[in-house]
C-alpha cells in the first residue's frame, strides 16, 4: 500500500509518503503559509554585481534575492526602460530556491507554473519532454498535442504524469496554464512594487501533485482542517484521486502513532544508518557538500571471500543511500564513498544500480563519476531546504 500521511504536528505539517511501513520521503512545513517558493513578486533592482554577472532584487518584506544575469530569456520588466538589467528596473521575478542558511533566496525572471502534466515555462521555446517517457510515439504526441497551445514568449514542459493522463485532461491543464500565465503577465504590470502576484500552492499541497498517479493508493489525515484543504485542492486540480482521500477519525491510535512518523522522522535525522547485513553508512552534510561513508561496520566477521561481502554491502548501502537521499531531500553535490572493489564487473554492477535507483527519484538526480577508489560523486537539484534544516528550532523529535 502507497499513501500520503498528512498530520499537523505543532505549529508543522508534516508530509509522509509511505509504502507500507517504509518512510521513502517526509517534509516538515510551516503550518502558516509563510513560505515563498515558487511565489511570484514585482521586485526592484537594488544592487548589480558585475564581477558576479548577478543582482540582488528586493521583494515584499524587504527581503533581497539573488538574480543570474547569465539568464538568455528577457525577463517581464514592468516598467520598461532600455536594454539589459539597470538598478531601479521593477521586474516579475519568482522565487526558485529558498534561502539556504546565509545564502539569500534564488531569483528568476523565467516564471514557470507547474501543474501534474506541464509546466509552463515563460522564455521556453519549443516544447520539452521528461525523459522519463520513454515511448517515442507517445513522446511525439504529447508534444503534438502542447505545441497546439504554445505561444508567444513560453512552452511547455511535458511531465511524466503526463503519461497516464487522459487527452481531455491534459488539453483543459495545458489551458488552464495559460489562462494563468497571461493573468500574472496582465496583472503584474499594474501592481505596485513588491507585490506578490502569484502564491504558489502550499508545499504539502505540491507534495501530493509532484508525486505519480500510478504510485497513490491512499491520502490520510485526522485533521479536519487539513481533510477541507486537501479535499478542495484535489477537487480542483485532480479530481481523479478525490476518491482516495481519507479522514482518519480514530483519537487512539493516532495516525503519527499509528504509523510511527516521529519516531522514522527521527532516524532520518541520525548520522549512521545500519544496514541488514550488517555493514552502516554515515551522512555527513556540510556546507559546501554532503558526504557519506559505507563502513562495513559487522558484515565481514567470519566472512572469507571478502571481495563478495564488500559488492555485497556496497550495493545494499547504495539502495539505502538512494532512499536516505531522498527520504532528507539532500541536494547539491554529494560524495560517496564506498568500500574498495578491485573486480570491474563489480564496479559496473554498482553504477549500473545508482544509475537506476536515482531515475526513480522525483527530483532530477544525476550520477556524475566513480574514481578508482569507488569514490562517487552525484549531484541532485536544489529546490528546498534539506529536512534537517525543516525541523531545526522546533524542538528537535523524540522517539516514541
Amino acid at each position: 500500500m502507497k499513501r500520503w500521511i498528512m498530520i499537523r504536528r505543532g505549529e508543522q505539517i508534516l508530509s509522509a509518503w509511505m509504502q507500507d511501513q517504509t518512510l521513502i520521503q517526509i517534509q516538515a512545513d510551516p503550518a502558516a503559509n509563510d513560505g515563498i517558493l515558487g511565489n511570484i513578486y514585482v521586485g526592484r533592482v537594488k544592487n548589480i554585481v558585475k564581477t558576479i554577472n548577478a543582482a540582488f532584487i528586493e521583494i515584499a518584506g524587504g527581503r533581497m534575492g539573488y538574480y543570474s544575469m547569465e539568464e538568455k530569456e528577457s525577463p517581464i520588466l514592468v516598467s520598461p526602460g532600455g536594454r539589459g538589467l539597470r538598478i531601479g528596473d521593477e521586474l516579475l521575478v519568482q522565487v526558485a530556491k529558498e534561502a539556504v542558511k546565509t545564502k539569500a533566496p534564488v531569483l528568476t525572471g523565467k516564471l514557470n507554473l507547474t501543474g501534474r502534466y506541464a509546466v509552463l515555462v515563460h522564455g521556453l521555446t519549443g516544447t520539452g519532454v521528461s525523459s522519463k517517457i520513454p515511448d517515442g510515439e507517445e513522446r511525439l504526441m504529447l508534444k503534438a498535442i502542447a505545441e497546439e497551445y504554445t505561444g508567444e514568449g513560453f512552452g511547455y514542459i511535458i511531465r511524466t504524469n503526463a503519461r497516464t493522463a487522459g487527452e481531455e485532461s491534459f488539453r483543459n491543464e495545458l489551458v488552464a496554464l495559460r489562462s494563468l500565465y497571461e493573468r500574472i503577465q496582465n496583472h503584474g504590470r499594474m501592481r505596485t512594487c513588491f507585490s506578490c502576484v502569484y502564491q504558489a500552492p502550499q508545499p504539502y499541497l505540491c507534495a501530493l501533485r509532484d508525486s505519480y498517479d500510478s504510485e497513490v493508493d491512499e491520502i490520510l489525515t485526522d485533521d479536519e482542517e487539513l481533510y477541507r484543504q486537501i479535499a478542495g485542492y484535489l477537487e480542483e486540480y485532480q479530481p481523479e484521486n478525490t476518491g482516495k482521500l481519507r479522514l482518519h477519525r480514530d483519537c487512539v491510535p493516532s495516525l503519527e502513532s499509528l504509523y510511527g512518523i516521529s519516531h522514522k522522522l527521527s532516524e532520518a535525522l541520525k548520522q549512521k544508518v545500519w544496514l541488514k547485513c550488517g555493514g552502516n553508512i554515515v551522512i555527513q552534510p556540510t556546507e559546501a557538500l554532503t558526504v557519506i561513508d559505507v563502513n562495513t561496520g559487522r558484515a565481514t566477521e567470519g566472512k572469507k571471500n571478502v571481495q563478495e561481502t564488500f559488492r555485497r554491502v556496497n550495493l545494499e548501502a547504495a539502495a539505502e543511500i538512494a532512499r536516505q537521499i531522498r527520504l532528507r531531500n539532500l541536494s547539491g553535490i554529494i560524495l560517496v564513498d564506498f568500500i574498495d572493489m578491485t573486480d570491474r564487473a563489480m564496479r559496473e554492477e554498482l553504477k549500473g544500480l545508482l544509475e537506476t535507483l536515482f531515475r526513480e527519484d522525483p527530483i532530477q538526480t544525476r550520477f556524475v563519476d566513480m574514481t578508482a577508489l569507488n569514490l562517487v560523486e552525484i549531484t541532485r537539484k536544489k529546490i528546498r531546504k534539506p529536512l534537517y534544516e525543516q525541523v531545526a528550532g522546533t524542538g528537535g523529535v523524540a522517539d516514541e
